[in-house]
């Protein structure tokens, strides 16, 4: 590794205020965070965080400038003539492990810079020995910051808000295509297919396509609620349309067969002889969609609708069917 002053790029006579301010604005520059997809950078954070690991620390820095330890924080040898080298000295034996270590109380300072810097990462793991280096081993690029060359934890990405919209659906919507066209909050406008029976007030869940999230978390849902517009002709009935036929005096007193609308397009509905206001007609599977798969029935109606003006021939007539042949509209619960 390089001379840590030169990495910190400080002077060897740069108080500790000065050190600490180098360390700061580097490690602000190439942190990992900052430099996803740049590997080089993030070598440079572990070179600037080593090289405060050495002279940001009193007592190493007075060590590294006495020669006694390199720039990795490893002790150096030292050759005692020809009888050996002792400078080897603990250096890989058991319980004298001269390697990584936050030394001098320096871990609390350390942490607080970098939380100081980007609130809160690299405050924890990655100092002291590590489990698993070998005795004597120093730290390595990184060391000193959630371990060799690790990413902290950025905050859990929250949900975007899910967005409620009404969809007001016709019913020939349900009937005929079974879709319905909502409008996101993105502004784009969107078919959604209606379940088998929709009904009023039901909800329709789109996922993803509700508000986005302020922190690049999944977006949220749309909540598509059901409303089912009123018909100017059909009343539902849960699954069952009830339609009014308006029929003439004479198609009532002699029979015909009147056009009828349905959903699906008109049908020949033949009116019976005689045939009573308000007395319903089934046209079976001509209502909504039901759950089970099939439809609600079609309730016609028939209303007696009297000429728009009055007719004295059918005045004439109407008082010798009553001398003639007169009936009761009402039963007795009407006397």
């Amino acid at each position: 590794m390089r001379d840590p002053y030169s990495v910190l790029g400080v002077a060897k006579s740069a108080s500790e205020g000065e050190i600490k301010k180098a360390f700061r604005k580097l490690a602000k520059k190439y942190h990992p965070d900052q430099n996803k997809d740049d590997p080089a950078a993030q070598q440079h954070f572990a070179e600037v965080n080593q090289a405060y690991e050495i002279i940001g620390d009193k007592d190493k820095r007075a060590q590294f400038d006495r020669g006694e330890i390199d720039a990795e924080g490893k002790q150096r040898f030292h050759s005692k003539g020809f009888d050996g080298y002792s400078g080897f000295e603990d250096f890989g034996t058991a319980g004298g492990t001269h390697g990584f270590r936050a030394a001098g109380g320096n871990q609390g300072s350390f942490d607080d810079i970098l939380n100081d810097i980007f609130g809160g990462f690299g405050g924890r793991g990655g100092r002291g020995n590590r489990a698993g280096a070998s005795p004597g081993a120093g730290p390595g690029p990184g060391a000193g910051f959630a371990g060799a060359g690790a990413r902290t934890k950025s905050p859990p990405k929250t949900k975007g808000k899910n967005a409620e919209i009404v969809a007001r659906v016709s019913l020939e919507d349900i009937v005929n295509s079974g879709k319905t066209q909502v409008t996101l909050p993105n502004g784009k406008t969107v078919n959604v297919t209606l379940p088998q029976g929709v009904e009023e007030g039901e909800k329709i869940r789109l996922k993803g396509q509700g508000h986005l999230s302020e922190n690049g978390g999944p977006a949220g849902d749309a909540m598509v609620e059901i409303r089912i517009r009123p018909h100017k002709l059909f009343e539902m009935k849960g699954t069952d349309l009830v339609l009014d036929l308006p029929i003439t005096l004479y198609e009532a007193v002699l029979g015909a067969k009147v056009r009828t609308p349905t959903l699906s397009g008109a049908v020949n509905l033949t009116i019976p002889p005689n045939t009573s206001s308000g007395k319903a007609m089934r046209l079976k599977g001509k209502g909504l969609p039901n759950k089970s798969g099939g439809h609600g029935d079609l309730l016609v109606k028939p209303q007696i609708v009297m000429p728009p003006q009055n007719d004295e021939e059918l005045d004439t007539l109407m008082k010798a069917w009553k001398e003639i042949t007169p009936y009761r509209a009402r039963g007795p619960e009407f006397d």
